[in-house]
């Protein structure tokens, strides 16, 4: 079982990394905005301010090196890179699902980055199915106490599952045990999908059972379905898997229509996020936070230097966007006004801003 299990792990950095995993067809949805490009910004570019609250911690931008990896010696120099460029920029870190280790324990030491990264905020994870498995909130606490994390993940992949020759696909009952964690565990709880999105109906769900944040994780960036397609040995899951490469929901629809149904829910926007135009974007659709993984695993494959440059070209990018746009601050890019449709009509909504 560990042996198969981390092979999997491996399979996957290795397809992220070789393979065109890319949705075919299907995009953010971001390209459907813009922002309002303004000559007179009136504003100083030195004095943007990109800081932003999440869980009680200041991060210098509202940016996540969202969850990819752990289980593996190459997932362990992954996650340190991360982890040491997330440290020096100021930023959030979610790790990957830390079952492997919960079940191996000689495996807890590719997720633990704390040595390199004693302040930033901190996501464990686990898979929320495996509370159907077994899984209790002594799990859930032996997973956060491994990594001395700030927060959980639990992360909602019924796809991914459904595409595996060995995937998990007993799902009913389990809001209820995501509950019992919510109100048991002593951390927050964060909800995520992992790259098909978060609908309205799903949103008011994990509102109602009390998960601290959400992170929408939409359809536009890395098709899960496409690399469990390059995994598959089995004809029939290569087929299953294939078409379903295009399914889900584009990460710009899933967060606007969640924060409609939720306004004063902690909204994280992930899922195809390239640039620090799309983190501009997606925090004047309502996002606090925002999550990158593929350009951030495709650099710390090569050195924590090279994982901190790319944070600080994505920085550089917000600042100008914001700069240029004429929002000083993270929360003026939701001025009525200043994100607009492609075919140049305003947003009406209201701006879903922290008291």
């Amino acid at each position: 079982m560990p042996e198969r299990h981390a092979q999997r792990k491996a399979d996957h950095i290795r397809i992220n990394l070789e393979k065109n995993v890319n949705f075919p067809n299907l995009t953010t949805g971001l390209d459907r905005y813009r922002l309002l490009h303004q000559a007179l910004p009136e504003l100083n570019l030195d004095d943007i301010r990109t800081d932003v609250e999440v869980l009680n911690k200041v991060l210098a931008a509202p940016l996540l090196i969202s969850s990819m990896t752990g289980g593996t010696p190459e997932a362990e120099r992954i996650n340190l890179n991360l982890a040491e460029a997330a440290e020096r920029a100021g930023i959030a870190m979610g790790l990957g699902s830390q079952r492997a280790a919960l079940e191996h324990p000689t495996q807890a030491k590719t997720f633990q980055v704390r040595r390199v990264a004693p302040n930033i905020l901190l996501f464990a994870n686990l898979g929320a199915v495996q509370l159907n498995r077994g899984y209790t909130v002594d799990h859930c606490q032996r997973a956060v106490e491994m990594v001395e994390a700030d927060a959980l993940i639990l992360h909602l992949n019924p796809l991914q599952e459904a595409l595996q020759a060995d995937g998990d696909v007993h799902w009913a009952g389990l809001a209820r045990k995501i509950e019992e964690i919510c109100v048991k565990l002593p951390v927050p709880v964060i909800a995520k999908e992992v790259g098909w999105g978060i609908s309205p109906q799903t949103a008011r769900l994990l509102a109602n059972i009390g998960v601290a944040a959400i992170d929408v994780a939409g359809s536009g960036g890395t098709s899960w379905s496409e690399v469990e397609y390059h995994r598959a040995q089995d004809p029939k899951l290569r087929r299953l898997a294939r078409e379903f490469a295009d399914w889900g929901i584009p990460t710009a629809d899933s967060l606007v229509m969640v924060r409609e149904v939720l306004p004063d829910m902690p909204l994280f926007a992930s899922g195809g996020l390239r640039t620090g135009i799309d983190i501009a974007k997606c925090i004047a659709l309502g996002a606090d936070l925002t999550g990158i993984a593929s350009p951030f695993l495709k650099a710390a494959a090569i050195s924590a230097e090279a994982v901190y440059e790319e944070i600080e070209a994505v920085m550089r990018a917000l600042r100008v966007a914001m700069f240029v746009s004429g929002a000083g601050h993270l929360y003026a890019l939701r001025d009525y006004g200043r994100l607009i449709r492609v075919d140049g009509s305003p947003i009406f909504r209201r701006r879903y801003e922290p008291d």
